[in-house]
């Protein structure tokens, strides 16, 4: 049995698209409130081998029956194409928008970040919550938590820096979008 050189791709899925970098892309889908959108969404990316990085999900209109799904992912320019287009046709689907090539898009996040220390560190949480504009929606003798939004980011270097100070546990919503101006998804 012979081996494929080391640089050949590992599949004939992976020729042409080989030496494209993968990029970060967030959808916004307006859908029909309906039962079993959401498991046909996820289906779609299980299927073709996609991870989703955030998923978020509500209704947004109850007259109209609609909801939003905001949808974080990865890919190449290809894949995401492809992605896109998918969502497009299911029979669910009012509207996709790549909210990530959008120069209106507007993307944020919620956090809240539970941290337990007395002392010093106790003091240079506060002081690192207070430079992040993170509120304190808890306190006890020994910790906080803090409640931040911003871009994601944002959320992971505070993580980052509470880390050292006692970080205890995060809880995030995952990523929200919506366009800037008048128009509407």
């Amino acid at each position: 049995m012979t081996q494929a050189p080391l640089d050949a791709p590992a599949s004939a899925y992976d020729m042409g698209h080989a030496a494209e970098a993968e990029n970060p892309a967030t959808f916004a889908v307006l859908v029909d409130n309906e039962p079993g959108v959401l498991h046909r969404v996820v289906g779609l990316f299980a299927a073709r081998g996609y991870n989703i990085e955030s998923l978020t999900v509500a209704e947004t209109d109850r007259n109209a029956h609609t909801s939003r799904i905001t949808i974080v992912t990865r890919g190449t320019p290809h894949v995401l194409a492809q992605i896109e287009a998918q969502l497009q046709k299911m029979v669910s689907t009012r509207h996709v928008q790549d909210v990530s090539r959008d120069p209106n898009g507007v993307e944020r996040e919620l956090a809240l970040v539970k941290v337990a220390g007395v002392g010093a560190e106790r003091v240079e949480a506060l002081r690192v919550a207070d430079i992040f504009r993170a509120k304190v929606i808890d306190t006890t003798i020994a910790s906080f938590i803090f409640e931040i939004t911003g871009a994601s980011a944002k959320i992971d270097k505070f993580v980052d820096l509470m880390r050292p100070l006692g970080l205890v546990e995060v809880s995030r919503t995952g990523v929200l979008s919506i366009e800037r101006g008048v128009e509407t998804l």
